[in-house]
């Protein structure tokens, strides 16, 4: 059983989970299904990954065949940039429930602080954004605090906050986040923000614990770096006997910061599991710290290029 961190309102949420982004069609179902035999109990999940139902599935399987209660699992859902406006998020709620095959979750996060049009997945025309006027952010934040007043949703948070955005539901809010999920991994290590959430009972979630080989497309002639390739990592690795994957998770634990890898390969569900048991020495962690490059893999400009009215300086502060 993997350990877990206090949340700020009493309830524990798993150190370790299962991230499912980019996870493809039949295969994330098959990741699921080994994962919670495995004993993953976190399970990071969002509408717009698109692979939602396949992920209910295995959830309800493992269920029905006995491998785990449902009381037992942690599952987080995602509020996408097109049901800001306080009358969809309930609606948009209610469909992840649905594709999920569950009646609550434990975790529910608004996925950016940028909103669309209703149906909108992704866009750069101006048209088919909502300003933060139009919908603005504490009218969707008290539209999450109704979904856990009617039971929907355990616990409510936010992913890709910068500060200042999460200082301004923090002082308007009846129910505080209890997380921000944000890109976190040793080339962007978040220590601001770390200090921040710390200060106000905050859970830090790091997508991309390993970074990602997924946007590994040059910029402006630059490769971008591969984190499970360097140097000092694999040192480390060595060292232990481990896989620097290992060791990028042991490092976020012992920051107490929850870490969602995703894989859909056994041995590697496995790994990610076992980090757990590796305690790096202060030699480690003092090496690790000098790494930060505050490199972002996913830098948000999808969000903010062409003809939205959002900035980046907005998003990230």
């Amino acid at each position: 059983m993997s350990k877990s961190f206090k949340l700020n309102n009493g309830k524990t949420i798993p150190s370790i989970g299962l991230g499912t982004w980019k996870s493809k069609p039949g295969e994330v179902y098959d990741a699921v299904k080994k994962a919670i035999k495995l004993g993953y109990r976190h399970i990071d999940c969002a509408a717009i990954y698109e692979n939602e139902p396949e992920v209910g599935n295995a959830i309800k399987e493992s269920i029905e065949q006995g491998i785990v209660k449902r009381e037992d699992l942690f599952i987080t859902g995602k509020l996408w940039n097109d049901s800001h406006l306080k009358e969809d998020v309930p609606k948009a709620m209610e469909q992840t429930l649905s594709d999920l095959k569950l009646d609550y979750l434990d975790l529910y996060l608004i996925h950016w602080p940028i909103a669309y049009k209703k149906g909108v997945k992704f866009t750069q025309k101006k048209e088919e954004f909502l300003t933060s006027e139009e919908a603005p952010l504490l009218e969707t934040w008290q539209a999450m605090e109704a979904l856990v007043e009617s039971g929907k949703a355990l616990s409510i948070g936010v992913s890709n906050f910068g500060v200042s955005n999460l200082e301004h539901i923090l002082t308007n809010a009846k129910i505080p986040p209890a997380v921000n999920q944000i890109e976190m991994h040793p080339l962007n290590q978040q220590r601001t923000m770390m200090e921040y959430a710390d200060a106000h009972g905050i859970i830090l979630t790091a997508y991309s614990p390993l970074g990602t080989k997924d946007s590994l497309t040059e910029k402006d002639g630059v490769h971008p770096p591969v984190l499970l390739e360097n140097e000092l990592l694999k040192e480390i690795a060595d060292k232990h006997g481990a896989s620097t994957a290992q060791v990028m998770l042991a490092w976020a634990n012992r920051r107490e910061t929850v870490a969602i890898p995703k894989s859909v390969h056994e041995h590697r569900l496995k790994e990610n599991l076992e980090s757990e048991k590796i305690q790096l020495t202060p030699w480690d962690l003092r090496e690790i710290a000098r790494l930060n490059e505050k490199y972002r893999f996913v830098d948000g400009t999808i969000f903010t290029d062409g003809g939205s009215p959002y900035t980046l300086d907005y998003l990230w502060g």
